[in-house]
C-alpha cells in the first residue's frame, strides 16, 4: 500500500536524509522517497504499518506531520 506523508519543517538535504533514515528504519516500510520541494514523503508499507507508526518515526526527528493519505 502506498502512503503519502505531508511534512513541515524540512529545509535542506540533511532534513531529507533524516526523514529517509527514520522511515527506512521502520520494519515493513519500503521504497522511501522524500521530496524536499513539495515537502512530501511517499512510502510503500505492508498492512501492519499504521499511520501513527509513520507519524511517530518522523516526529521523533523533529518534523511535523501535516497529513498521511
Amino acid at each position: 500500500m502506498k502512503k503519502t506523508i505531508k511534512i513541515e519543517g524540512m529545509s535542506c538535504m540533511h532534513c531529507v536524509g533524516a526523514v529517509e533514515k527514520a522511515l527506512n528504519a521502520v520494519a515493513g516500510v519500503q521504497n522511501v522517497n522524500v521530496d524536499l520541494d513539495n515537502k512530501v514523503a511517499t512510502v510503500d508499507v505492508d498492512g501492519s504499518i499504521t499511520d501513527e507508526i509513520l507519524r511517530e518515526a518522523i516526529e521523533d526527528q523533529g518534523y511535523d506531520v501535516i497529513s498521511i493519505s
